[in-house]
């Protein structure tokens, strides 16, 4: 543990450090800033790209390089209507909506020796909406999202960040996280009903949902050019009441580590 918790804090360190000339899982968020009334027209949005890790499975010991994917809202004028900030660095405060996007990749049970007869889960994607006050110095969060494919519950997270502010170009936030679900995705994920039981190592198991993991995320952000950033958090979460007694996290590993880096990109459409 401490040895990962060294490895994941130098990695964070080597991010902070890259020079100026880049849930739970492949995630994607989408942020819409707070309504605004500032002048202009048209559609101001950024994309990210880059490379992340992730458990193989919820509760896998093992991990996997995966895309990270993520797209921001920044600013959008329609007539007199003006949402958001033309400027994609521009800190906003106050109460503001987000929606919010998570995918969930195949669980192929012939892929792993441990699962071996277990059902195979779909890819799974999840949408929904949250809201957050950001403030100067914190920011408090909470998303809901309903999932399709693979599951068809429904998942929450509450969380918050403290941030700093080190140099003009980067940001870091620092922060508990906690998860929710309901019965189905617990289920899904962390269930072994009878006929599983029967045809793998494990006994069965009805999983409940309620809280089933808790956390810290460690993220930052650094500007490079007035379009061009670099983006990048490290995870780790712990398995909470029934997700935690599943006999599926009992074979592997009670505590989940995630880490992306991306490059950000800033696109303007209309004048600005």
């Amino acid at each position: 543990m401490t040895l990962r918790l060294a490895a994941s804090a130098a990695t964070l360190a080597t991010l902070a450090a890259f020079p100026a000339a880049a849930q739970t899982y492949d995630a994607v968020e989408t942020q819409s800033p707070v309504i605004s009334t500032q002048s202009g027209s048209g559609l101001v949005f950024t994309l990210r790209g880059g490379v992340g890790t992730r458990p193989e499975y919820f509760g896998s010991d093992e991990y996997t390089a995966v895309p990270d994917i993520g797209f921001s809202l920044n600013y959008l004028s329609l007539g007199s209507f003006n949402f958001g900030d033309p400027d994609p660095w521009a800190e906003r405060r106050g109460f503001g909506l987000r929606g919010s996007f998570r995918y969930i990749g195949e669980r192929d049970a012939s892929e792993f020796d441990e699962l071996d007869g277990l059902d195979d889960i779909d890819a799974a994607y999840e949408l929904g909406l949250g809201v957050a006050y950001t403030a100067t110095s914190y920011e408090v969060f909470g998303n809901v999202r309903k999932g399709f494919g693979g599951h068809e519950g429904v998942v929450g997270e509450v969380g918050a960040d403290a941030i700093f502010r080190p140099t003009e170009a980067l940001r870091l936030t620092f922060g508990p996280r906690v998860f929710f679900g309901n019965d189905d995705y617990a289920d899904t994920y962390f269930g072994v009903d009878a006929d599983e039981a029967a045809a793998s190592q494990f006994g069965a198991f009805d999983a409940e949902g309620g809280m089933l993991s808790s956390g810290l995320a460690l993220g930052m952000r650094y500007r490079l050019t007035d379009v061009w950033g670099v983006e990048g958090q490290i995870t780790y979460d712990v398995y909470r009441n029934d997700a935690e007694d599943s006999p599926i996290v009992a074979a592997g590993a009670d505590d989940q580590w995630g880490a992306r880096i991306g490059i950000t990109r800033t696109f303007s459409i209309g004048g600005r």
